[in-house]
């Protein structure tokens, strides 16, 4: 495994973990690939596979055991190693190893180091270092020395040094740069974070000649300053710093005590000037010039130390890979010490040569493993060595990835641990059960501890599991239904599997869930029967699982096949999550739709579409379908006919509606224009005849003597009152005087409704009580109060109901059906609350005074019993305020309603 590189994280960035540059490459042709394709087809599919397998959580779990913020970082990323041969693998778990028996007895301390792996790129990008930088670099090489001193250390003292030559051959060819170190720290304090005397001749006598030339100017300040003090010129003596020069504080008005003095400065209320002494002007000129100059030679120094950095970048970042990598190695120790882990054995080469040895008769060979997610629920209710992945090795004592005391203890029984058992010589294996059995968990796990081994880390399981190193994982599980790419359930399925196929080896492993799902029963077997022949023969092992039972009879004619089954039990109807490897699972659908409740009567009929569903009973399930399905078109037909009819029929209906209420606009319009003439041609004779009057009154009175005056009034007055007579409206009945409480109408009696608009109903029901009558107008029955009703005067009651036409009535009985509207003093109908052009005023625009005579137009123009639509919108709330004053204080609204949610922005009237 190359590991020299120019990154401190590089030498993991293999092929199966740099995904993100490449970009998916399908196609269901079958034309080969060329290698370029098929290798970036290989790189998507199998960074696809880490995520279905959760790789990244197992990886957050491993960073909670690292010791570095490089460890951190990578791990986290889920960019740890994975070896691209078995002899990387083998070579991972031999560290892991190593690591693990070190800690049992020793711990180390990692404190110190810091990925300086960006303070390398600065210094090479030509970036002056700072001096904190340099520290940081001091640190890490100091504490890179120290750890590879100690790990020497904890080896010599062991009885079994070779159990730790993995870790030591890490550090072997490592370049501490001790000699960078020590000129950073001959020439750095990092502490106080400043540049010594002794980095360099010239700034030890630059300094020098500084500090005594700063010693002459400070005497110098401080004795004119205590001058300037006792003089008055100031309240205290006062030296300080204007423009990088040194200099004392004075009163303006005192300046003059200051001959030949340049004023640097003035404060901000001009009181104080801030004056350099002309004695002092010689000595400030040598302070800045010994300021620049040491400046400048500290400059020199720093760009000296960034150099040599930036001429070792190689040297200094393949220095952090290895440190990395011993991080790695002890978190992953650190890992299978709490996850109980056992080193895994991996084998290489063809399971076949092998499968004759007696040990060896098992290509895989896994005892009681569980999944190390499910297991962390456990692990963390007993030992909580992890604190939600919040820092590096935050659980390890000092930080070093040291497993504290405790931590193994009450390792749960929960996930149900599983035996995976393989034989050598076996390719593909299908596990067939229930659903909610554990099919795609036991998968998905045999999936995980192959990566796991191949990264070195150990296993959650018992013995000593054996597995073959695979160069490719390859998993199609779960739903690739893609909108984006046009892609079904069943063609993502299969366009997945159709890439595994084109980049799977001999080497490889391939896991695919519910093979063959999606489609025709008949078809998927088919398929899938195929897939599987065809991995058979191009892959080291294939695991499917399936609620096909045609599958399960591959085995019996091919040897490289093998089934598993996933045990459910019939007494608690329950699945155990235990594999029974050479047996063949029953779904169990009708037993735990049983379990739960169903009716007995469909599971009984479901086991009889379960016999019928047999092979033997396929065309003639096949039959009964097609007669079915051709039953089910021709009555959809006949309601396509019935409905298309019934819709030509509402159309007729609708329009003959339609053309009646266009009709009926053209006579209201006309109505009301024969009504207006006669109204203005009536006001027209008042007003003439009494304009006759009133002349003939005048022309009286001047002839008419003292004594005739009244009798001219009251004559005047009589014919003033007869012409109005003349043309007010006559009431169409009378309403009678008698008292209402007194009243009590009888059946088939005609009375008077307050609120009707002068139209009678008919009394169809004695009173029982003294408060509540029930009346029909119409096809309208109601109960009313007695203080609502009026009686007539028996006189003109048959006049009275001779003279409402009866169009009016049922016009008038089916407004009220349409919307009865029963208030507490009165019972009005009005107009359907349907908002149309015709019954809405639109005052939003406008302004207030507008808005009013707007609304005003409408409210007068809207006849008796109808509703009105005041549309006023939010905006100021200025035109809402001025309409509802208006609804409030109008004598023709009966009551309004405010806006709601459903019809914002606009208030309903109700006319009367």
């Amino acid at each position: 495994m190359q590991l020299i590189t120019n990154h401190p994280t590089s030498f993991i960035k293999s092929p199966i973990l740099s995904p993100k540059a490449l970009k998916p490459s399908f196609s269901l042709s079958n034309s080969r690939k060329s290698n370029s394709d098929r290798f970036a087809l290989s790189q998507t599919l199998q960074s696809e596979t880490l995520k279905i397998l959760e790789w990244p959580s197992v990886c957050k779990q491993l960073s909670s055991f690292t010791s570095t913020s490089m460890g951190s970082s990578v791990v986290q990323n889920a960019e740890i190693p994975i070896g691209q041969t078995w002899e990387e693998s083998q070579k991972l778990l031999d560290q892991t190893a190593a690591a693990a028996a070190m800690m049992d007895s020793w711990t180390l301390d990692f404190s110190g180091i810091e990925d300086v792996s960006g303070i390398v790129d600065s210094a090479v990008s030509g970036q002056l270092l700072t001096l904190l930088e340099l520290c940081a670099m001091r640190g890490t090489l100091r504490a890179a020395k120290r750890l590879s001193e100690k790990l020497e250390q904890l080896a010599a003292s062991g009885d079994c040094s070779e159990r730790y030559l993995p870790l030591l051959e890490i550090l072997k060819d490592c370049n501490f740069q001790v000699e960078l170190e020590h000129k950073i720290q001959f020439c750095i304090d990092c502490n106080l974070l400043i540049i010594l005397d002794r980095a360099s001749e010239d700034l030890e006598i630059i300094r020098s000649e500084r500090k005594r030339n700063m010693g002459n100017l400070d005497s110098l300040l401080k004795e004119v300053s205590s001058r300037i003090f006792q003089a008055g010129a100031i309240d205290r003596p006062l030296i300080t710093k204007r423009r990088s020069r040194m200099c004392v504080g004075v009163r303006a008005s005192h300046r003059s005590l200051l001959p030949g003095g340049v004023v640097l400065d003035v404060s901000s209320s001009g009181a104080t000037y801030f004056m350099e002494p002309k004695e002092a002007v010689e000595l400030n000129n040598m302070e800045v010039r010994l300021s620049n100059s040491e400046k400048a030679e500290e400059i020199a120094i720093l760009s000296l130390l960034t150099s040599e950095i930036a001429e070792l970048e190689i040297e200094i970042k393949y220095l952090l890979d290895r440190i990395l990598e011993v991080d790695l190695a002890f978190a992953r120790a650190a890992y299978a010490q709490w996850m109980n882990g056992v080193c895994p054995i991996v084998t290489s080469g063809d399971c076949e040569a092998i499968s004759s040895e007696a040990d060896y008769t098992l290509s895989v060979d896994i005892d009681g493993i569980q999944h190390p997610l499910l297991l962390e629920l456990s692990l963390v209710k007993s030992s909580d060595p992890l604190e939600s992945y919040s820092g590096n090795a935050v659980q390890f004592g000092n930080g070093n990835g040291k497993m504290t005391s405790g931590s193994l203890s009450g390792v749960s029984t929960f996930p149900v641990p599983i035996d995976i058992k393989i034989e050598g010589g076996k390719r593909v294996v299908v596990i067939s059960g229930p659903n909610t059995g554990g099919k795609t968990a036991s998968m998905k796990t045999l999936g995980l501890a192959s990566l796991m081994s191949k990264a070195g880390m150990f296993l959650p399981a018992k013995n000593s599991p054996r597995l073959p190193w695979f160069n490719l994982i390859l998993a199609d599980i779960g739903d690739h239904q893609s909108l984006e790419q046009n892609l079904s359930t069943f063609s993502g399925h299969i366009m997945r599997i159709c890439n595994i196929l084109e980049v799977a080896s001999k080497e490889s492993l391939v896991l695919i869930d519910e093979i063959g799902s999606g489609t025709d029963p008949s078809e998927g077997v088919a398929l899938s029967t195929s897939i599987l022949q065809y991995l058979k023969d191009r892959v080291n092992l294939a695991v499917v699982t399936t609620h096909y039972a045609d599958l399960s009879i591959l085995k019996e004619k091919d040897s490289q096949f093998e089934n598993a089954a996933m045990e459910f039990s019939p007494e608690t109807l329950q699945p155990t999550y235990q594999i029974l490897w050479g047996s063949t699972g029953d779904s169990n659908a009708l037993s735990i739709a049983e379990s739960i409740g169903f009716d007995l009567n469909i599971i009984q009929r479901a086991q009889q579409w379960v016999e019928r569903l047999k092979p033997e009973n396929q065309q003639e399930r096949k039959g009964v379908l097609y007669q079915s399905l051709v039953q089910e078109r021709n009555k959809l037909e006949a309601q396509a006919r019935g409905a298309a009819s019934l819709h030509a029929e509402i159309m007729d209906l609708y329009q003959e509606i339609k053309n009646e209420a266009e009709d009926l606009d053209k006579r209201e319009t006309a109505l009301r224009a024969r009504e207006t003439q006669r109204v203005q041609q009536n006001l027209k004779t008042a007003n003439s005849q009494l304009e006759t009057v009133l002349q003939e009154f005048e022309n009286q009175l001047r002839t008419t003597s003292a004594d005739q005056f009244n009798s001219l009034i009251r004559k005047s007055e009589s014919e003033i009152a007869s012409v109005v007579a003349t043309h007010c409206p006559r009431d169409v009945f009378s309403v009678s005087e008698m008292d209402t409480k007194s009243y009590t109408p009888k059946i088939g009696e005609q009375i008077f409704v307050k609120g009707l608009g002068g139209k009678l109903v008919t009394v169809v029901e004695a009173p029982e009580d003294d408060e509540n009558i029930l009346v029909q107008h119409g096809k309208i029955k109601v109960r009313l109060k007695k203080s609502n009703i009026r009686s007539i005067a028996s006189s003109k009651r048959n006049a009275t109901t001779g003279s409402v036409p009866s169009k009016q009535q049922g016009r008038r009985s089916k407004e009220l059906q349409g919307h009865p509207e029963v208030e507490k003093d009165e019972v009005a109908s009005y107009g359907p609350l349907v908002q149309t052009s015709k019954n809405s005023v639109d005052l939003r625009g406008m302004r207030v005074e507008e808005a009013s005579y707007h609304l005003d137009m409408a409210i007068s123009a809207s006849g008796p019993y109808s509703v009105l639509f005041v549309v006023h919108g939010m905006g100021t709330g200025a035109v809402k305020e001025r309409a509802l004053e208006m609804l409030n204080n109008h004598p023709r609204v009966a009551k309004f309603e405010q806006e709601s949610p459903l019809n914002y922005g606009c208030t309903v009237a109700y006319i009367k």
